[in-house]
């Protein structure tokens, strides 16, 4: 078993299952809603802001904003700004987050393959369900 990431110990092992683990919260920001589809829509090149909040349907500008700065900050996104008028920002993935979302993406065509299958269960789940 690992040992457990003290927050005031770097050295240690991580271990996410570990309440203090400083894995924890990073595997959140990663796994959130927005934050496998922002790292997945980056494998796909670099992206401004604006095309990157269209291609990820749905996520308001407050949450991508959010979203990348906690990436940026674990270190899977890179933030540039680019010398334009007006002064231009574009987002990458560095070579971490380039080997997150390649992981991601695989788990993503698992679920898009197997989609009759697991709507199958979710309408075999709500009948057996539905009197609890």
């Amino acid at each position: 078993m690992s040992e457990r990431v003290e927050e005031s110990d770097p050295g240690l092992e991580a271990d996410v299952f570990a309440r203090d683990c400083a894995s924890r919260p990073v595997l959140h920001n990663v796994t959130g809603r927005w934050g496998v589809l922002a790292l997945v829509a980056l494998r796909e090149g670099p992206y401004r802001f604006s095309a990157l909040r269209r291609r990820v349907e749905g996520v308001s500008e407050r949450m991508l904003s959010q979203t990348l700065q906690a990436l940026e900050r674990d270190g899977m996104v890179h933030r540039a700004v680019l010398e334009a008028i007006p002064p231009r920002v574009e987002y990458t993935l560095t070579e971490l987050g380039a080997e997150v979302a390649e992981r991601l993406e695989a788990l993503i065509v698992v679920l898009e393959s197997n989609i009759d299958a697991i709507t199958a269960a979710q309408a075999a789940y709500q009948p057996r369900h539905a009197a609890e």
